[in-house]
């Protein structure tokens, strides 16, 4: 489904990725791991058209698709789940909800989504007229992913779901991503909890200033191995 070839993304004089390559095949879950600056969300940001690659290239269904807009990606099945939810604190619930489905012609099919994502996430449906800035950490992120789902993606780009959750909050956003892979969907997975990560991925690459420095499927890499491989100490490729 997704292929990344030599990707490079330049933010000035940083070089943030450096020739990266990936694949994200059909119905997999797959983990970019990797210490803070390490280029996993410029990655991501990449893919999803938020960021202009200085060269490299993206693929979709074999198709390039490099330095496409957001907008276009959205309309090609890519969405993006961002770091720090983004949500917009000002709006209601289900406004933020209307705001994921707007790219969407199918309006007739939409509320049915919304109840299927309410259904999904309860505490949603309970603040479905409330400000979202009024919710929790737990519950943003849970609004920031459902509003994703509400514009259909064929392939999910999740940037540190967990970041700044309570461990119960964890196992909540952990078990939504394992129900999201068996309901078939794609996923490309930034998480800074790399147990957690490792544990669910099918495979996972590991980027260190930028770079690709290991890969490895499921049961190929542990997670007291990340480590080593964050500082330096070890490759596995």
């Amino acid at each position: 489904m997704l292929q990344v070839d030599r990707l490079t993304v330049h933010y000035g004089r940083i070089r943030a990725v450096r020739d990266l390559s990936l694949r994200v095949r059909p119905g997999e879950l797959v983990g970019l791991l990797g210490p803070n600056g390490a280029g996993k969300s410029s990655t991501l940001a990449a893919i999803a058209g938020s960021v202009a690659p200085a060269s490299g290239r993206v693929l979709l269904d074999g198709e390039p698709v490099t330095g496409a807009p957001a907008e276009r990606m959205v309309r090609r099945g890519v969405t993006l789940v961002p770091e720090g939810r983004r949500i917009f604190a000002t709006l209601t619930v289900a406004e933020n909800l209307a705001l994921g489905a707007a790219a969407r012609r199918d309006r007739s099919e939409v509320r049915a989504d919304v109840e299927r994502q309410l259904d999904r996430f309860p505490a949603l449906r309970r603040y479905y007229r409330s400000h979202a800035g009024t919710l929790s950490g737990g519950e943003q992120q849970q609004l920031a992913v459902a509003r994703a789902l509400l514009a259909r993606p064929r392939l999910l780009l999740l940037d540190e779901p967990s970041l700044g959750l309570a461990p119960m909050l964890v196992d909540v956003i952990f078990d939504t991503i394992e129900q999201l892979r068996a309901e078939g969907l794609t996923i490309l997975l930034v998480e800074q909890n790399a147990s957690r990560a490792v544990a669910v991925a099918d495979r996972c690459y590991v980027l260190r200033s930028g770079t690709l420095v290991a890969e490895a499927a499921r049961g190929q890499l542990q997670p007291d191995q990340l480590g080593a491989i964050y500082l330096g100490d070890r490759e596995l490729l």
